[in-house]
C-alpha cells in the first residue's frame, strides 16, 4: 500500500535498532521514504542500513540527553534541511523486571521516565525547526494500551505511557499552527524477536481470549498505521490516541 506524499519524506525513527522500531524503518523504506534510523545501539542501526540500503541513514542518539538529541537534529538539518516526520519509538520496556509499585527501585523509575517520556519531549524539541521547515510534518508518539488494561507490576512503564498520550494532545495544540501534526499510536500486546519478561504465557492467553480478533499481533500490525499517520492522507488527524489491540480494550 502506498500513502499520499509519503514517498518523498524524510523520517526520523528512534529506537530503530530492533523490534518494532526496525519494523517501522523497513515499512517506511518500502513506502519510498528516507529514514534516519536512530538508536543508542549504533551498530544495530548500521546493520539495518546495510540490509536496507541508501534509504536508511544510521545515527547514534541517547534520547534522554538534550546534547545527544541536539546533535541528531543538527546532523539531520545539515544533510536534508528538513525532517517531515518523527516516530518517537525509543522506550525501556523489554528489560523491565516486574515489581509491585512499592518495590520499584527509584533508579529504575527515573531511568524509565528519562527515556519513555522525557525522551520524546527532548527529541521533538531538538527537531522542531527541522519539522517546521517541512510545512507538512507529522509526529507519531508510541504509547501503550497496557495503560487501558490497568496492567500491574510495572507502574513506572504504565505511568510513562499514560504521560505520552497526554503530552501528545497538548503538543498537537502547540504545534498545529506550524503545520506539524502529533498523534499517539497505542499498541496492545505485540510480539517481536525481542524477548521480554513482562508478559507470562498465562497472561498472553488470557488477553488473547478477550480480543475481538483472535490472534496475536506482530510488528506489521503497527507499521501500516504509523505509515498512514506520517502520510498526507492523515492530514486532518491530530491530537489523537489510536489503539491497535485487536479489540482487547476500548478507549
Amino acid at each position: 500500500m502506498s500513502y499520499q506524499g509519503l514517498d518523498s519524506k524524510v523520517i526520523v525513527v528512534t529506537g530503530a535498532a530492533q523490534g518494532i522500531g526496525a519494523a517501522y524503518v523497513r515499512r517506511l523504506v518500502l513506502e519510498g521514504c528516507t529514514v534516519i534510523a536512530a538508536d543508542r545501539n549504533l551498530h544495530g542501526v548500521e546493520v539495518l542500513a546495510a540490509e536496507l540500503g541508501d534509504s536508511v541513514v544510521p545515527a547514534a542518539v541517547d534520547v534522554s540527553s538534550a546534547v545527544s538529541c541536539a546533535e541528531l537534529a543538527a546532523a539531520a538539518m545539515e544533510r536534508f534541511g528538513r525532517v517531515d516526520g518523527l516516530i518517537n519509538n525509543a522506550a525501556i520496556f523489554s528489560t523491565i523486571a516486574m515489581h509491585p509499585f512499592w518495590e520499584i527501585p527509584e533508579k529504575e523509575w527515573d531511568a524509565i521516565m528519562a527515556v519513555n517520556i522525557k525522551g520524546p519531549w527532548l527529541v521533538t524539541t531538538a527537531l522542531l525547526e527541522a519539522l517546521k521547515a517541512s510545512g507538512r510534518a507529522s509526529i507519531v508518539n508510541i504509547g501503550s494500551d497496557a495503560v487501558a488494561l490497568g496492567r500491574t507490576e510495572y507502574l513506572h512503564y504504565i505511568a510513562s505511557k499514560g504521560a505520552v498520550a497526554a503530552m501528545t494532545f497538548s503538543m498537537s495544540k502547540e504545534l498545529g499552527g506550524f503545520g506539524v501534526r502529533v498523534n499517539t499510536l497505542s499498541p496492545g500486546p505485540v510480539y517481536t524477536e525481542v524477548s521480554r519478561e513482562t508478559v507470562t504465557e498465562a497472561q498472553r492467553e488470557a488477553m488473547l481470549a478477550r480480543q475481538a480478533v483472535p490472534r496475536t499481533a506482530g510488528p506489521d500490525d503497527m507499521t501500516s498505521l504509523a505509515a498512514f499517520l506520517l502520510s498526507d492522507d492523515s492530514g486532518y488527524i491530530s491530537g489523537q490516541t489510536i489503539s491497535v489491540n485487536g479489540g482487547l480494550v476500548h478507549r
